[in-house]
């Protein structure tokens, strides 16, 4: 044992139980203040109101972060320093806090206090201070309560951690996703058609990222596949003229997890505005200022996000600003972007606290963006900021999909961004978006946003084509078998494709859309259904030599008809992609692995991880990296 430690034992087991009122006072208001410096958080954060207060996860996080740093002789001489260590202890009654790995609920209670060997030694309203005093330290402003016993001391710092422990990251109990299951093996001669709508979302690669760097593998239902291919720009062809809004490439190829199989991909990609070609843009943020936003990586995130959009918007677009809590309400009127000052100072305000208003938010938010798109031709859009929960007015996804829908007809689109973790409601916010004419984001550091609405904010904001359907029909003459990567919560019916009135999603500016099938040539020994006992003996399909007969229906913006395009894929097809394709049938291997798919045969994490770095590529700002990076971590979860 160390001389400081002998010192320090002996000073308290000689030390008197002496109350030093004018000491006591002086620690009080030190803690009260290290308090509110340390757990409040600086000026430039939202700060914390009754409602969305969560006294246990802020002091844990204080204590464990103010610890990390000292060493053993600093905290043998810990006197001075326990006014911010184990100090702000909220005792009265019983208190409930969420376990975020089980999502049950524990106590936290005087007696659990006073059986880890706390002893308490004053209780001023709400707060109880415990500091100790030793004989070296006497002229410290500290207060001596009471002389604690030797035990109780020798255990003084592990008892912070032990009371207050430091919960799960992510509450994951409450998180929703989209429940679907993966696309099933299709029989050719029995269902050879294959209908849907193309979808340039990318929420769920960010979240599954968020994931894997917190040290948890991702729910299965989080992981969209072609979220995750779409996440990735890739170099597919440019279309020449804003007539023909984008191209179609289309690949044959080997199937890294089968050599029996092959996959068809396919390649879209969106004509590119320039900036000085596109129309002005009305912009609401719909902003979730509830208490659940609280989190730094909530509205803090949000507020920043929006910062760097800011910045790259043109003089004549225009700004408005509402939130929604327990009721809505407009925070800043239309505003030209040009007045960069006014706008940021609206953001820099807004502050987290009450329930989740939803409905009332969206509906002020339209209001607001009829309002001023009326009489011009600038692009009219609501971009919805939110945790997801809404517990205030329309709560089912199916009435507020419904609400969306009406409100499209109007020009008003509407897209979503997703902040934070923990009670992140995927299935309400795809819901919205997919209804609204726009896309969803998950938000989850500031280089994302930068990508989102910066790098990206053409195809964010400008439509170049809308109610964009893929229509594959098989050959059963030529392809035995075949499954779609990904698209579950995007499958139509087959009669949707040549209906216009049936919705389905866009294409912005630059965007490109990769959909991958996994197809069985006749033949082939990977053919997972017997032929059928009583079964014909014509299989039906025509001798045509060609795999499968692609269509696609899109309008043109503000169109109610839509156009055809279509195009024979033959056994041959390959648009000299090159890497490009394998580097999308990498991340569609990783991809369905997340997801549990059970046709991998045996082709693991480490082998879609080989083969995205033998496929990179050109890496201009090191998204695909990342990728790589992320299935190494995987792997270790795994």
């Amino acid at each position: 044992m160390s001389d400081e430690l002998d010192k320090l034992k002996a000073a308290m087991q000689s030390a008197d139980a002496k109350v030093d009122e004018a000491a006591q006072m002086r620690a009080i208001d030190a803690g009260m203040e290290a308090f509110e410096e340390n757990f409040q958080g600086s000026a430039d954060d939202a700060r914390l109101t009754r409602e969305q207060t969560r006294w246990w996860a802020l002091i844990s996080r204080g204590v464990i972060d103010m610890l990390k740093p000292l060493t053993s002789r600093q905290i043998l001489m810990a006197t001075a320093s326990l006014a911010t260590i184990a100090l702000a202890v909220v005792l009265t009654g019983q208190y409930n806090a969420p376990n975020y790995e089980t999502g049950e609920v524990f106590a936290v209670s005087e007696a659990k206090i006073d059986a880890l060997g706390r002893e308490r030694a004053a209780i001023d309203g709400e707060v109880a201070v415990m500091v100790f005093e030793s004989a070296e330290m006497a002229a410290a402003p500290v207060m001596s309560m009471a002389a604690p016993s030797p035990m109780a001391s020798s255990r003084l710092l592990g008892v912070a951690d032990a009371l207050f422990e430091a919960p799960k990251l992510y509450q994951q109990t409450t998180e929703r996703f989209p429940d679907v299951d993966m696309n099933p093996l299709k029989i050719t001669a029995q269902d050879p058609v294959s209908t849907f709508s193309i979808d340039v979302d990318t929420a769920s690669y960010a979240f599954v990222r968020s994931s894997i760097l917190g040290g948890n593998l991702p729910p299965s239902d989080a992981v969209r596949t072609e979220e995750m291919i779409n996440y990735f720009a890739y170099d597919y062809p440019v279309p020449a003229r804003a007539d023909i809004p984008f191209t179609t490439s289309i690949t044959i190829m080997d199937t890294p997890w089968n050599p029996d199989t092959k996959l068809l991909h396919i390649g879209i990609k969106g004509y590119e505005l320039a900036i000085e070609d596109r129309p002005p843009v009305n912009l609401v943020f719909l902003i979730d200022t509830s208490g659940s936003m609280q989190d730094k990586d909530k509205l803090p995130l949000l507020v920043n996000s929006f910062r760097l959009m800011l910045a790259n918007l043109q003089p004549d677009d225009k700004v408005a600003i509402v939130t929604y809590a327990g009721n809505a309400g407009t925070v800043l009127e239309p505003t030209e972007a040009s007045n960069k000052a006014k706008i940021l100072e609206s953001l820099e305000n807004l502050y987290a606290g009450g329930s989740t208003a939803g409905q009332a938010g969206l509906r002020q938010a339209y209001a607001l963006a009829e309002q001023m798109a009326d009489g011009n031709e600038a692009t009219s859009r609501v971009i919805l900021a939110t945790d997801g929960d809404f517990n205030v007015g329309i709560s089912d996804p199916e009435a507020l999909k419904e609400f969306i829908a009406d409100k499209r007809e109007s020009g008003v689109y509407l897209s979503v961004l997703g902040f934070g973790r923990g009670n992140y409601n995927d299935a309400l916010m795809q819901a919205l978006a997919q209804n609204g004419n726009g896309t969803a984001a998950y938000i989850d550091t500031l280089a994302e946003a930068q990508k989102v609405l910066v790098d990206q904010l053409g195809g964010a904001l400008f439509t170049i084509a809308q109610d964009v359907k893929i229509q594959v029909e098989f050959n059963p003459a030529e392809i035995a078998e075949y499954r779609l990567i990904g698209y579950e919560t995007r499958a139509l019916n087959r009669e949707d494709f040549n209906n216009d009135a049936v919705d389905a999603g866009d294409i912005g500016a630059g965007h490109t859309v990769t959909a991958i099938y996994e197809i069985t040539p006749v033949g082939s020994p990977a053919v997972m259904v017997d032929e059928l006992r009583y079964g014909t003996d014509e299989v039906g399909g025509l001798n045509t030599g060609e795999y499968a007969f692609l269509k696609l229906r899109y309008k043109n913006p503000g169109e109610e008809v839509s156009n055809l395009i279509t195009t024979p894929i033959l056994p041959n097809a390959d648009a000299g992609l090159g890497g490009e394709a394998q580097f999308a049938a990498a991340v569609a291997g990783f991809g369905q692995i997340l997801r549990g798919d059970t046709l991998m045969h045996g082709w693991e994490i480490s082998d879609a991880r080989a083969l995205a770095q033998a496929s990179k590529g050109e890496d201009r700002f090191g998204y695909r990296s990342e990728l790589i990076t992320l299935m190494r971590l995987a792997e270790s979860l795994n």
